[in-house]
């Protein structure tokens, strides 16, 4: 009878995620008086599982976001925080494709053609994703290239900045956590959650094009499953930095997003203006009608770059 695969991987210095191929998953505090006689003080080395390894990853998601689950924002759906929701998703798909070639180039230097392959195939998978952003936005009546332009939500910045850093180290493969933490929590919309932003909207108007594709409508939960079986493929020194970094981005999502969410209508509002250097036709807590979007655009359209 085989053996059943254990895996666990330190993601904080004191706590390690512990995950077994039968699914079971726990936290372990590792005890520094012990250590020597601590089976999980020392790096895994063995071979991965699918099982034990959606275990890690996932385990070290609800770890990232444990740190503000008291105090995370979970405020009604608005039109205008949806409008805010794709400039930022507009700025965190923008860069993956070149992101990803330029991490995918530096494994075939690294003599790794199986990763620069995965991550490849990724960058082909995810480009024009910034494009739906876009289209939502000029469907929401908004000068769409101006706005993303002009503005990126504070709360986003770091996730960016730090996709933007992985995928330049001399060994990016933290990359892939990275991309596995977003992709996951997208997974992770229902048909319901888009449901509730289209209520937001007048007749006739689509702009959730975004919203479905990274949603479990779309492609992310084909992706979430192929990520963790090429994850569970990887020696264990990646497979450790993969986990490490899904914990990572889960904590700077998770503050960013909340960051975002904690911002009143009027101020997201504002800032929009700001951006777009005038009046939107929106007022607190409405969406425009038909008529006021598709004025928006045309008044708009003259002033667009």
């Amino acid at each position: 009878m085989a053996r059943s695969v254990t895996e666990w991987v330190n993601v904080t210095g004191d706590i390690s995620i512990i995950a077994r191929e039968s699914g079971e998953v726990w936290f372990h505090t590792l005890n520094v008086a012990k250590e020597g006689i601590d089976p999980f003080a020392a790096p895994m080395m063995g071979a991965g599982a699918v099982g034990s390894t959606v275990g890690l990853l996932d385990g070290a998601i609800n770890l990232g976001f444990a740190g503000i689950e008291r105090r995370l924002a979970r405020p009604e759906p608005t039109l205008v925080g949806y409008a805010v929701a794709l400039v930022g998703a507009y700025h965190t798909s923008v860069d993956t494709p070149r992101n990803l070639r330029h991490a995918a180039g530096r494994f075939e230097e690294l003599g790794r053609p199986e990763v620069a392959a995965y991550l490849e195939e990724r960058a082909r998978e995810e480009t024009g994703h910034d494009r739906l952003a876009l289209k939502d936005l000029r469907a929401l009546g908004l000068p769409a290239e101006r706005l993303v332009a002009n503005y990126i939500p504070e709360g986003i910045k770091p996730l960016c900045k730090r996709f933007d850093d992985l995928c330049v180290e001399d060994y990016p493969i933290g990359c892939i956590g990275y991309s596995y933490c977003l992709e996951r929590i997208a997974a992770l919309k229902q048909k319901a959650d888009i449901e509730k932003v289209e209520a937001l909207l007048a007749d006739g108007i689509d702009a959730t094009r975004f919203l479905r594709s990274h949603s479990s409508l779309g492609s992310e939960a084909a992706h979430v499953e192929e990520t963790i079986e090429f994850v569970a493929s990887l020696p264990a020194n990646d497979r450790i930095r993969v986990v490490q970094e899904t914990y990572e981005s889960a904590k700077i999502m998770a503050e960013g997003y909340n960051h975002e969410l904690l911002k009143s209508e009027a101020e997201m509002l504002e800032e929009l203006q700001q951006a777009v250097g005038e009046a939107l036709p929106y007022r607190h807590g409405s969406s425009p009608s038909r008529d006021e979007a598709r004025g928006a655009r045309t008044d708009m359209s003259g002033t667009m770059p």
